[in-house]
């Protein structure tokens, strides 16, 4: 398998991740990967799981207890046929995922806006509707990154076998109150 040429290729937007060794070491430590393929050999999209990188503040937490989706993309040619939705289902298929907090941050200095050719409002109604149907709600923080542009956006499924107990202290951690 290889990446396709065109995840690196655009001015305006360029991939985050654009190496398989990456994506190896988020399994190894993990982290859950999911890939679409075209022909069986050409990376065309891509939805990563993995734990909260080590000087995030969701790192606070017990990394039994919590994840991130740190990034789902799909070659632009390749938009608009439910690519996304179904690497997301693949993703969160996992039953194990009902013990976990499940997060994401969408910064609006990272979509792709320039091809969709969405206003950013757009672009942010249309991942959060993606990810409503996947269990996520938008939560308030104080996290600087989201607070930056009031289009950015946190969002969290919290799975139904989560204790009461890290609940609360995800709700405290959102605002950086360690309990």
């Amino acid at each position: 398998m290889a990446f396709s040429p065109d995840f690196t290729t655009h001015k305006q937007y360029t991939s985050i991740y654009t190496q398989k060794e990456r994506f190896e070491q988020f399994v190894k430590k993990g982290g859950s990967v999911t890939l679409a393929l075209f022909d069986h050999k050409t990376i065309i999209g891509f939805a990563v799981l993995d734990y909260p990188d080590d000087e995030d503040r969701w790192a606070r937490m017990d990394q039994k207890d919590i994840m991130e989706i740190k990034a789902v993309e799909v070659l632009r040619e390749f938009r608009k046929q439910g690519i996304a939705r179904r690497l997301l289902y693949h993703l969160l298929s996992d039953p194990e995922l009902e013990h976990k907090i499940i997060y994401l941050t969408a910064y609006s200095w990272t979509w792709d806006t320039v091809y969709s050719g969405l206003t950013i409002q757009s672009y942010r109604n249309m991942l959060m509707n993606l990810y409503a149907d996947f269990g996520f709600m938008e939560y308030l923080t104080n996290e600087p990154n989201i607070c930056l542009k009031s289009e950015n956006v946190f969002m969290a499924r919290i799975g139904e076998k989560v204790p009461q107990k890290i609940r609360e202290e995800f709700k405290w951690l959102r605002f950086g109150i360690c309990v």
